[in-house]
């Protein structure tokens, strides 16, 4: 089936009682270990179960993207990332206490417990806490999502429920439609694995913004 055949159910989470009726589909969905749409606060993302490595498996194909670039994960509480890794960095904390949620991706050693596999991603994750109450609902109802923006590998990203189903809408069975994004930027990314923070990825917050937390970032 082409993507041009959308085939996932659309909720339109500005209703309650279809906010209600989608967040339900879409946790079963998630536990199934099928895909869903959803909106973030930068752009709507394309998700599946963190711990599930077909589900991941399938986000990636749904993409065209490969095993290189590792997908990121999305958090419902700030609180949960101190379950992700061995050591939180006083730098990620920091980082963290000043901008989460938001537009900030923090880039941490997992801890060797953790069952997952988000792509080549030699023992790092890339984690956020979205500025979406929708979405958030979802990762307290689910946990830890892996997640990438609703497009094909090319192609731009999506900012409303229908231009993410017209392009990934064939491999997910679940939309939530939490309305039009307006701010398109990508999230700032922070890695705190080593000595010093170091940004790799310059998006939504400035350098500036970000050694006003954390003094000694390196751009």
């Amino acid at each position: 089936m082409g993507d041009s055949l959308p085939v996932a159910e659309i909720y339109d989470c500005t209703d309650p009682e279809a906010r209600t009726a989608g967040l339900e589909a879409a946790t079963a969905a998630i536990g199934s270990g099928e895909l869903v749409l959803l909106p973030t606060d930068t752009v709507y993302g394309v998700a599946a179960n963190a711990f599930d490595p077909d589900a991941v498996t399938a986000l990636l194909a749904a993409k065209n993207r490969g095993r290189g670039m590792p997908v990121p994960v999305l958090i419902g509480e700030a609180s949960t990332l101190a379950g992700l890794v061995l050591h939180t960095p006083p730098a990620a904390t920091a980082l963290a206490q000043a901008f989460w949620p938001g537009g900030l991706t923090l880039v941490v050693e997992h801890a060797p417990s953790l069952a997952w596999d988000l792509g080549d991603a030699e023992g790092t994750v890339a984690v956020r806490l979205p500025d979406d109450e929708l979405t958030r609902d979802l990762l307290r109802r689910t946990g830890p999502l892996a997640v990438s923006s609703a497009n094909r590998s090319g192609r731009p990203a999506a900012t409303t429920a229908q231009e993410a189903a017209d392009q990934l809408g064939a491999h997910a069975a679940v939309v939530l439609d939490g309305g039009p994004r307006a701010d398109s930027a990508a999230s700032t990314i922070v890695d705190c694995t080593g000595a010093t923070p170091r940004v790799l990825r310059v998006g939504a917050i400035p350098v500036e913004r970000l050694r006003d937390a954390v003094p000694d970032v390196q751009d």
